[in-house]
């Protein structure tokens, strides 16, 4: 009988073979060589061209790969890469990633982008206390199409996605697989406003000051009396960021429309910096203190100062902390508001220019090309130019200059061999820096102070900019950094493409070059100066200990691979280790 079973099953076997063999499909492609000796070949049938079936039938069934392999099949060849990149198949594809999405978007390619926003988006956090230090990720609301701007609160997390959503996320209490109950950040979400086109809170980089939040936003209001038409008009409406109720409304003219909000000064004095779609900065003055209490009353919108002084200027975006602002224009010139005479100092090294009564006043930086974009700080800050090169200026205390010492600088500063920056970002006292190597892998890098975690892997902080020991996501964009928490927000927009510029030749020459003499070789970038530099500063280390340390800190300063980095720092551990930790004093001047 088993003998029997055995035959039985062996013959459906041969059968079922035989009858694949005549319903082989071979990919054939027009650019693609026939394969030599295939009609010679016996027992294969004909093969059957993908090209035969309908174009249709083959993007549906291409629509329920995942997004990665959908990818990788339209890097094959010239036929697969035109059905990857139909949009039919991406409007699939987001329908399956966003079933609630109905709207295809904006863009070229709406319906690609639409889907790369919804696969890529993703918040990322680490908290830098506890037993658990590791990247975890927060609750993704369904709803939300993509992940455009981020802000994390005394309690909580906001999220505005690209179709005008304002999410709240919230912490709570949550039970845990092995039944503990557990505090948990960012694991709840709800719907906070719709139609959002930009929020902010208190500026400081502590997020408890961060009581209330302050949201743009388009709301229709009825027209004329006696009339059923309605008419969109520009509101700010502010929200408590404990409970997410509004506690106050502002409703401007028809006629202005605004893109971008920020906040200065003190609860008791707060400034509004409305940007106009035109480029003009209006302000209002708002007290935070008397906000929760019943009642409405009129507020002066007033054109700033740095519209009304320089009208032929066009400002693209803002950025501010508590004392100061920062305006960055359309042809990337930068022009400052500082406030206060400590900040003041901090920044520019002198009080010579500084008008306590004219407090608005702005100042142009001088600077050697055109900024993008950039990042403020309590008293410091960060410029990137049109190049990819980054530039720092202000109070270098405990190195968040990036700079390999602790000299403050009253003007803008090159930090060399760190470029192409994906982001930037400038705290209390250490900055932040995300960036992408040539193998497409991204890595975090900061500098400065690294008490409680907030550089992790380098406790003690750094001078210069090193790997931060954490895992950064694939499709990483923005960061921000809190007391307790480090925050990075993934999203992938396949519309906006690198505005990064290659350096000309005449320009490649970096600023801290030494004369070159008749007939010396040139040195682009300085690249021989800082290796002198760097022997120079290792040469003056004490200990052996200081000197491996010292190595540590210039290998995440260079330019090089992550896998280079690592082998490196690998490398000087096993150094240190077999050196037992043993100081050698430095060696004579003659050698």
């Amino acid at each position: 009988m088993v003998r029997r079973s055995r035959s039985r099953k062996l013959q459906k076997l041969t059968g079922l073979c035989r009858r694949e063999e005549g319903l082989r499909v071979k990919r054939s492609c027009p650019s693609c060589p026939s394969e030599p000796g295939g009609e010679e070949k016996k027992g294969r049938g004909n093969p059957v061209s993908v090209q035969l079936f309908p174009p249709e039938l083959v993007e549906h069934i291409v629509s329920f790969l995942p997004v990665r392999d959908v990818v990788a099949l339209g890097q094959t060849c010239h036929y697969f890469h035109q059905v990857c990149d139909a949009e039919g198949v991406w409007r699939r594809i987001c329908h399956r990633l966003s079933p609630r999405l109905r709207e295809q978007g904006s863009g070229v390619r709406p319906w690609k982008r639409a889907a790369i926003l919804n696969y890529t988006k993703g918040l990322y956090f680490q908290a830098f206390g506890g037993r658990r230090r590791c990247l975890s990720k927060s609750v993704a609301p369904q709803l939300a199409h993509g992940y455009r701007r981020f802000l994390p609160t005394k309690d909580h997390v906001f999220i505005l996605d690209y179709a005008g959503t304002l999410f709240f996320l919230k912490n709570a209490l949550v039970s845990s697989t092995l039944g503990q109950i557990q505090w948990k950040r960012a694991c709840r979400y709800v719907v906070l406003c719709r139609g959002a086109k930009d929020f902010a809170s208190d500026p400081r980089c502590d997020t408890v000051y961060r009581k209330y939040l302050y949201v743009l936003a388009t709301r229709e209001q009825p027209g004329v009396v006696g009339t059923t038409s309605s008419q969109a008009c520009d509101c700010v409406e502010v929200y408590l960021q404990s409970s997410g109720q509004r506690v106050f409304k502002m409703t401007f003219h028809h006629s202005m429309s605004f893109k971008q909000i920020v906040l200065v000064g003190q609860e008791t004095q707060r400034d509004l910096l409305l940007l106009t779609e035109e480029g003009k900065i209006y302000s209002l003055v708002v007290n935070e203190t008397q906000l929760d209490q019943p009642r409405s009353y009129t507020v002066q919108l007033a054109l700033r100062k740095v519209s009304r002084c320089l009208p032929h200027l066009r400002v693209a975006c803002m950025a501010s902390n508590q004392s100061s602002t920062l305006y960055i224009t359309d042809q990337g010139g930068v022009y400052f508001e500082v406030h206060t005479p400590g900040v003041y100092r901090d920044l520019f090294g002198t009080l010579q220019a500084f008008d306590p009564l004219d407090q608005q006043m702005p100042l142009a930086l001088s600077l050697p090309a055109k900024i993008l974009f950039c990042a403020l700080g309590y008293n410091h800050l960060g410029l990137v130019d049109e190049f990819g090169r980054i530039f720092m200026q202000g109070n270098n205390r405990y190195g968040q200059l990036g700079t390999g010492d602790k000299m403050d600088r009253g003007e803008p500063t090159r930090v060399h061999y760190l470029q192409r920056p994906i982001a930037l970002w400038c705290g209390l006292n250490h900055s932040l820096v995300l960036s992408q190597g040539s193998d497409f892998s991204k890595e975090l890098l900061g500098c400065g102070c690294g008490a409680g975690g907030r550089l992790p892997g380098w406790p003690k902080g750094s001078a210069s900019f090193v790997k931060l020991h954490i895992k950064v996501p694939l499709c990483a964009c923005s960061l921000c950094s809190t007391r307790e928490c480090l925050y990075m927000l993934s999203s992938h927009d396949i519309e906006h493409h690198p505005a990064y510029r290659d350096l000309p030749a005449s320009k490649a020459v970096g600023t801290p070059e030494p004369s070159l003499g008749a007939g010396a070789p040139q040195d682009p970038g300085g690249v021989a100066w800082a290796c002198e530099e760097y022997l120079s500063q290792i040469h003056n280390c004490p200990t052996l200990q200081d000197r491996m340390e010292k190595m540590k800190e210039i290998v995440g300063w260079m330019p090089l691979m992550a896998a280079q980095k690592d082998f490196f720092w690998e490398a000087l551990d096993m150094l240190q280790r077999a050196a037992g930790g043993a100081g050698q004093g430095p060696p004579p001047p003659e050698s």
